[in-house]
């Protein structure tokens, strides 16, 4: 017999060699239906693969991330073996799960394959699910492994085990299927009920522009048919919120070939708008006690081999600008922090100057593959809400802490409510991806974890996702639609005060070294910019959205009065414009609906003769007659609401 503990420390016995279905079948039937996973020890497993020793255990439904892992996995494997039936002599790159489904990187070797193929695919993929076919495990050697797909004449499998270190290698097998993987998986395909795949794209193997194109092919299942149904109508609402389309629309942003991709231009209007959030942050941090600043876009190469990003980011660079000056080389910066390091050192600092906080706007560039770039939320130059405190190791947790403040304001101020912060670790069994020491590292992790308990933050963690250089709180927002986002992130950072001789003289006289607290609430303007139009549809807070009000003169005889009113909402700060179009009313009253302006205004004879304007508020219709000075009160009150102090 073998202890089982589960997640609420209660303890079972079972037979040594249990599985997790025994065990969910030992609870209950209905359990046993429900389960797709299960973690052994933290480690995601099978649910038919043996418990042989003692372990702490963890079972995963539909609505656990690792439950919606396995059962996405699995569905790769099961498109991959509809493919194989369909299109004989394919060779299979890697088909991954990712947050929304799946994707399988496929070399048709000669086949063609486009979007009007996919039906077939879907319909043998059903076929396939309904036989219930068992997906079995096998533990192989890396000799047999390549001994398998060298006969099988798969180049991608045999690059895939090479680089695998030698051991035990996994199988996973379905019907006459069998492909190279670590797992987990569904016990049968009989869980997967309904099925669509969404497209078809080329991409390099292994992301290297070197390699061959091969296609890859989206794809996403559910258990049950109603929720494809609500995934395909979340779909169709988010064709409808897309930022580029809705950003053309309103004249936000724009791109141009000739000045190069993913490198966006915004119009008078979104620069408002940008502007307008820059300003927003700007106050809040001025209260918090930030200092801003402003660096280069440039900075030589050695600043980031200083700072470990060339090492770490060098290949997604820019590559290096040569000067005049022979062996003179700079780069275009991918990063605000070693600034900042550089100028916290500008003079000597001591530990009453601490905490020193230095925000900046500062605008980054990276050279994203050109198949990745998004719209605004993939772009190669972008600028960062960034900050770095510099403070004390008393200091630390309170200083993490005003951040979250910070970054909980943001949301709320903006309406984003459905939030979760995720903490990011290091992954302990991989610590050579990571610069600092193990005692660094162990303090980090820990302030966080209490600065995150003491805010009452509904809270996940992520070993493995931290930045190379330290533990982090990224949070993670689901929008108005249901998508998950990566918006706002805290860092706590031992290393590169190491890495800079950072230092500051202690109240012993005695030199130490500050701590660094990197921080982004908005994380980059672009992105965020990106997410708050799906977000609102475009429908922006009263504060922040380009055009507040627009005034609608029934007929050219009242637009001397339109000017009128307009000047005065002006003279008050409210941003007004007047639409004077010879055409009826109906259609200005339309035509600025579509346009998403707050306030529509409609001035006429009644209205001239009484000083006033007949209001109506996007999306809710006529709210009658108000005087101008009424309307200014009005929508000043509306917006302090949305801007209360923090």
């Amino acid at each position: 017999m073998i202890k089982i503990t589960f997640p609420d420390g209660a303890v079972r016995e079972y037979p040594k060699g249990v599985t997790g279905l025994d065990i969910a079948k030992s609870i209950s039937e209905r359990l046993a239906k429900e389960v797709l996973a299960i973690s052994v020890n933290n480690e995601v497993w099978d649910l038919t693969r043996g418990i042989e020793t003692d372990a702490t255990i963890k079972l995963h439904k539909w609505d656990d991330p690792e439950g919606k892992h396995a059962f996405w996995h699995s569905s790769a494997h099961l498109m991959a073996e509809a493919i194989e039936a369909l299109y004989p002599g394919v060779k299979l790159g890697i088909g991954p799960s990712i947050e929304n489904g799946f994707y399988y990187d496929i070399d048709f070797n000669g086949h063609s394959i486009s979007e009007e193929d996919l039906p077939k695919i879907e319909k043998k993929m059903l076929e396939f699910a309904q036989q219930k076919q068992p997906i079995t495990r096998k533990e192989v050697s890396k000799e047999q492994a390549l001994k398998t797909y060298k006969e099988k004449s798969d180049p991608y499998k045999v690059e895939l085990i090479n680089d695998l270190e030698d051991g035990t290698i996994t199988f996973y097998t379905q019907g006459d299927f069998t492909d190279l993987c670590r797992g987990p998986h569904l016990p049968h395909t009989g869980y997967i009920k309904a099925i669509k795949l969404l497209s078809v794209a080329g991409a390099y193997w292994r992301g290297d522009e070197k390699n061959k194109m091969l296609t890859r092919i989206y794809g996403i299942t559910f258990p049950k048919k109603n929720l494809l149904d609500e995934y395909l109508a979340m779909l169709e609402e988010a064709k409808k919120r897309d930022h580029r389309k809705i950003g053309k629309e309103l004249e936000l942003f724009t791109f141009s070939q000739s000045v190069g991709q993913g490198l966006p231009l915004w119009l008078p209007k979104g620069a408002q708008l940008r502007e307008r959030l820059e300003m927003f942050l700007k106050r809040v941090q001025k209260k918090y006690g930030y200092e801003q600043v402003i660096t280069p876009h440039i900075g030589q190469k050695e600043l980031y081999e200083t700072s470990g990003h060339w090492a770490k980011y060098g290949k997604d660079s820019f590559r290096p600008i040569n000067t005049p000056q022979e062996g003179e080389e700079f780069l275009l910066k991918p990063m605000n922090c070693p600034h900042h390091c550089e100028i916290y050192k500008s003079k000597p600092r001591s530990y009453k100057d601490l905490p020193l906080r230095l925000a900046e706007f500062g605008t980054v560039y990276r050279y994203e593959q050109s198949g990745e770039l998004h719209g605004l939320t993939r772009v190669r130059g972008f600028t960062q809400d960034d900050a770095h405190i510099f403070c004390r190791p008393d200091q630390l947790k309170e200083e993490f802490v005003k951040v979250i403040d910070i970054v909980l304001y943001i949301f709320k101020t903006l309406n984003f409510q459905d939030y979760t912060a995720q903490i990011s670790l290091r992954d302990p069994n991989n610590k050579e991806k990571y610069i600092g020491s193990d005692e660094n590292w162990e303090k980090a992790e820990k302030a966080i974890v209490e600065a995150a308990a003491e805010r009452g933050l509904k809270t996940v963690t992520e070993l493995g996702e931290a930045a190379f250089y330290g533990p982090k709180l990224d949070f993670m927002v689901r929008d108005a639609i249901g998508r998950k986002w990566q918006l706002g992130t805290i860092q706590v950072d031992y290393n590169l005060p190491e890495r800079f001789q950072l230092e500051y003289i202690g109240s012993d006289d005695k030199r130490y070294r500050p701590i660094m607290i990197h921080r982004a609430p908005f994380g980059s303007m672009e992105r965020f910019v990106a997410v708050l139009i799906e977000h609102t549809g475009g429908k922006f807070p009263l504060w922040l959205t380009p055009d507040q009000v627009v005034v609608l003169p029934i007929s050219e005889k009242f637009n001397e009065y339109a000017k009128s009113v307009s000047n005065f909402l002006n003279n008050y700060d409210i941003r007004s414009l007047i639409d004077d179009r010879n055409e009826k009313i109906g259609k200005k009253i339309r035509d600025n609906e579509l346009r998403r302006i707050p306030y529509l205004l409609i001035v006429g004879e009644k209205e001239q003769e009484s000083n006033s304007v007949a209001v109506r508020v996007q999306g809710q219709g006529d709210k009658g007659q108000m005087k101008l000075e009424e309307f200014v009160k009005h929508i000043k009150a509306e917006i302090d609401n949305q801007l209360k102090e923090i």
